[in-house]
């Protein structure tokens, strides 16, 4: 992923962005890995550069870049620490959390693919309690989830810390409480 990225910002256009193939050998594959991060951090140091994103509703910039991989090392960070077993170490900041789920709410799941057969209807509210910040999403048949600031009655409801809700709409074990229609959630699950 990180040399997906460094070619991103490399090539704002992004006609020959194609990420580096890791090697084979395992006693290679950590150093490459380790290169490969300190040059896309290295890329990262100028938040306004142009780069090119494969996501429509994000900014053409090096700072969505950097949005962008927080979040999936956050996430990823979460699948390794359940990979070994037990609960996750330590919550996420709040704020990091809350910026997490509005990611995906307003910015990745509208412009991922084709919503013209999508046939959801309904609203879900998403309330991170502990930052006071709530996403009403509105779910149209053959449209793209829009997302408005605002009110705490939905059709369904995902409710609680910042962080318990940025583990539930990333599909990851959460204390979340979630009441209502379920099956509008589907439209919402993360990639």
């Amino acid at each position: 992923m990180q040399s997906w990225v460094t070619k991103a910002l490399a090539d704002p256009t992004g006609q020959d962005v194609k990420p580096d193939r890791p090697p084979r050998e395992w006693h290679k594959l950590l150093p490459w890995w380790d290169a490969e991060r300190a040059a896309m951090i290295e890329a990262l140091t100028d938040p306004e550069a142009p780069a090119w994103l494969p996501f429509a509703r994000y900014p053409q910039s090096a700072s969505s870049w950097a949005r962008r991989q927080a979040h999936e090392a956050a996430i990823h960070r979460v699948d390794a620490e359940l990979a070994r077993g037990g609960a996750p170490s330590r919550p996420f900041d709040a704020e990091f959390a809350a910026d997490g789920i509005d990611e995906l709410l307003a910015t990745m799941i509208p412009s991922r693919g084709d919503w013209s057969q999508s046939t959801a209807s309904g609203s879900v509210v998403v309330h991170a309690t502990d930052v006071g910040r709530t996403w009403t999403v509105l779910l149209e048949p053959g449209s793209a989830p829009r997302v408005e600031d605002g009110g705490l009655a939905g059709d369904a409801t995902i409710e609680g810390s910042a962080d318990a809700v940025y583990r539930r709409v990333w599909r990851r074990p959460s204390e979340a409480k979630v009441t209502g229609d379920t099956v509008l959630l589907e439209p919402l699950a993360s990639p």
